[in-house]
């Protein structure tokens, strides 16, 4: 018992960087939800679980109770946490990050240095307008079931400076994202998918049999929740609790669930693209209404998740005569437009210190994702964790640019209809303002950079004069 309240007291210590013998449980989960975007709810719960008391720190002997009944939990999750703080020298990051630029580094010499301003891009968040939040309609109110804000505070009246002293366009334009804005991918095709590719692997195991291979509702959601959403930890649950395939060898079930997530890919594509995929009730009522109200509505398949090709097919469900009305923005409408001419293209080439620089961040980056996965499973959180690379990013934020851009309207003046994460960070990363439209992948995720979420579209949640009126008057 000694030993381990000794060992507890080491773990403590960690944790406890004031030295005032009280750890505070909104910092560590802070750090928690920073880590890997854990909902605010299950860090709440997991820290009243140790907070016995519920004054809001935690105490040793609290902590002590805690580890007591979750042997070597605490020593882990302090480790973990504890190594993001201890990221290599700038010097050192740069130096490993260099390794693979310099072999294919090439210095452009066709911009002269006069003319360097006419291809500077923003460095930070839209340095020239505040971001929207900073201005979003105090009273925008909503039913309270379906919409719900940040709790960052607006203020009633801003002014916008723009270069030139021009006013700034107060036309609106509309974005909208496939998956989860038009159709709810996840509702009906997922689980489908995912029984359709193993009733194909597992045909040939004759001695497993084809019942397993069929995912009914209840079995289907409790895997998910277990495996926080990870589809390849959903197989592994699944496969361990009924058996792997007696004539799989164990050193190839990792390349098994590989091929069944392979073949449930192209399932879930071909169930997207058929009758039987119906898109989000009200979604087409919405796009005419802003159609007759001179709005103009782009649809983003750029960074679609299942790829370009599957998201324009699922956008010419709206109809061809709906679908010339709108703007298409993909992968060769981004390289066209002005900013992914400067940003993607080759019109100039970034310095070499800014190269290694984003290299850098890119390994802290897929760092901090690997950490934030191990604290999650140890304190047994349903985490949203956002995977998406600095390189996606940047494609996230070009076709948004380009979006705006085909629209003829500042970023600020757009409104984007996001289904997921990515997007959200991509909106945020620029100034533009952001709905989230809810969908069963998302229904338990936090999003508190958007400006709003919704659940869906028409009657008490997202319509076209609600946005008129509350975010573009």
């Amino acid at each position: 018992m000694g030993d381990q309240r000794a060992e507890c007291e080491r773990v403590f210590k960690k944790f406890d960087e004031n030295g005032d013998g009280k750890i505070s449980c909104s910092e560590l989960g802070a750090a928690l939800k920073e880590l890997g975007s854990a909902s605010e709810d299950e860090v709440k719960k997991r820290m009243a679980e140790i907070d016995k008391d519920g004054d809001g720190f935690i105490s040793l002997d609290e902590l002590f109770a805690f580890q007591s009944a979750n042997p070597g939990l605490m020593e882990k999750v302090a480790s973990e946490i504890a190594q993001q703080f201890r990221w290599p020298s700038k010097a050192a990051a740069m130096k490993s990050a260099s390794c693979s630029i310099l072999g294919t580094l090439r210095f452009s010499t066709t911009i002269h240095r006069n003319n360097a301003h006419l291809y500077a891009l923003p460095r930070n968040k839209l340095a020239l307008f505040p971001p929207f939040r900073s201005t979003f309609f105090t009273n925008f109110k909503f039913h309270r079931k379906h919409l719900h804000f940040n709790r960052s505070t607006a203020f009633p009246s801003l002014s916008i400076p723009t270069h030139h002293d021009q006013k700034p366009s107060r036309e609106p334009a509309l974005l909208l994202e496939v998956e989860g804005v038009l159709i709810d991918a996840y509702r009906l095709g997922n689980r489908q998918a995912f029984n359709t590719s193993l009733f194909l692997l597992l045909s040939a195991f004759q001695k497993l049999g084809l019942d397993c291979a069929n995912w009914s509702q209840p079995v289907y959601l409790d895997l998910s929740r277990k495996s926080a959403g990870d589809e390849e930890r959903m197989l592994i649950l699944y496969f361990n609790r009924i058996g792997w395939p007696t004539s799989l060898p164990t050193t190839e079930k990792e390349s098994f669930v590989k091929s069944v997530l392979r073949e449930k890919k192209n399932a879930l594509d071909e169930f997207l693209v058929s009758t039987s995929s119906p898109l989000r009730p009200g979604v087409e009522e919405f796009i005419d209404d802003a159609y007759s109200e001179g709005i103009p509505v782009i649809i983003l398949t750029a960074y679609s998740k299942s790829g370009e090709k599957i998201a324009r097919l699922i956008t010419e469900k709206l109809g061809r005569e709906r679908v010339s009305k709108v703007k298409i923005i993909g992968n060769e409408e981004v390289e066209k437009s002005l900013y992914g001419q400067l940003a993607l293209g080759n019109v100039f080439s970034k310095d070499l210190d800014e190269q290694l620089a984003m290299e850098a961040k890119k390994a802290v980056s897929a760092e901090k994702q690997r950490i934030a996965k191990k604290v999650a499973s140890m304190l047994k959180l349903s985490v949203d964790i956002d995977t998406s690379s600095s390189e996606s990013l940047q494609k996230i934020v070009a076709a948004l640019r380009a979006g705006a851009e085909n629209a003829g309207v500042p970023v600020y003046s757009c409104v984007l209809i996001a289904g997921s994460q990515s997007g959200v960070v991509g909106a945020e990363r620029i100034g533009m303002p952001c709905v989230v439209l809810r969908s069963s992948l998302t229904s338990r995720a936090e999003f508190p950079s958007a400006n709003a979420v919704m659940d869906g579209f028409g009657g008490a949640d997202l319509t076209i004069s609600k946005l008129r009126q509350k975010i573009w008057s």
